[in-house]
């Protein structure tokens, strides 16, 4: 009975053995190949359980999703024969999962070496047919669907789909960086002298208009002025010759008074004779001055 039992749990685990490795899942994130001895009998998996003959076939599964691959920072010659440095990334994923086992053998670090040469030549044909300024300003976005349109077309038959191309940084080598920032330095210093040399000139010019309109508003004030003052004297020279013909014996005494009060001032005293016209009061207050 003991020996029975023992066979039993033996061939369980036997069969459980052999159940386990018939079966697989493939995760919605993987792609899988089902190899028969080595050799390639199926790659059309569904996310799911499937089936395998035990100990003959053998399934390698690979990533399906988007993988980033960052190149290492390269020189590169423009139409100028200039070299400047190009850092950039890859975006690529496995979309024949046959053809990329059969050209790659399934190795992600090869499969990676091997993009990074293509989109380094395309980068190089693209840099060598523009000008450091087009190539910093310019459309990179043109630049970049040539450089996928013929990456794509090499990586087809690797199995491979390069969905995007990155570029991070463009930047001078560095024996050539200090003289371009010289150059660049004494490019804007000739245009801030320029903008300083308009500023003074406009400035000149508005000191000018100024000054300008400042003589034009004083002339006219003083104008305004004499005009306004010459009107008041005139009214009041009519006010007085009014007041005067009203009363003329009034203002003759008025201004007589007016005249010995401006002579006879002071502790100073005076000895003369009363006559001529201006002593005629003194002498007749009631006589009429000619």
């Amino acid at each position: 009975m003991s020996s029975r039992m023992t066979l039993i749990l033996v061939l369980v685990i036997l069969a459980l053995i052999t159940l386990s490795s018939s079966l697989f899942i493939v995760d919605e994130r993987e792609k899988a190949v089902l190899l028969r001895l080595g050799e390639i009998e199926r790659t059309d998996f569904e996310p799911g359980l499937h089936f395998k003959m035990p100990f003959v076939n053998n399934v390698r599964k690979f990533e399906a999703r988007e993988m980033a691959l960052d190149a290492q920072p390269a020189r590169y010659l423009t139409g100028e024969k200039k070299n400047v440095i190009v850092d950039s990334f890859i975006l690529w994923r496995i979309e024949d999962v046959g053809a990329y086992m059969t050209s790659m053998g399934g190795d992600q670090e090869r499969a990676a070496l091997r993009l990074s040469q293509i989109i380094k030549d395309g980068l190089r044909g693209e840099f060598g047919r523009r000008t450091i300024q087009e190539v910093v300003s310019g459309d990179r976005v043109a630049m970049v669907q040539d450089i996928l349109k013929e990456a794509n077309r090499v990586a087809e038959g690797f199995g491979i789909e390069i969905s995007n191309v990155r570029i991070k940084r463009i930047d001078l080598p560095s024996e050539v960086s200090s003289s371009v920032y010289t150059r660049m330095e004494a490019e804007r210093e000739r245009v801030a002298k320029e903008l300083r040399s308009q500023g003074a000139e406009k400035a000149e010019e508005i000191r000018s208009d100024a000054d300008r309109q400042r003589a034009v508003i004083l002339a006219n004030a003083r104008s305004e002025a004499e005009q306004i003052r010459g009107n008041g004297d005139a009214t009041a020279t009519q006010i007085y010759a009014d007041a005067y013909g009203a009363n003329e014996d009034f203002y003759s005494l008025y201004r007589r008074l007016n005249a010995y009060q401006n002579i006879f001032k002071g502790d100073d005293m005076l000895v003369i004779e009363p006559t001529g016209d201006f002593f005629k009061r003194f002498s007749d207050p009631n006589q009429s001055p000619q």
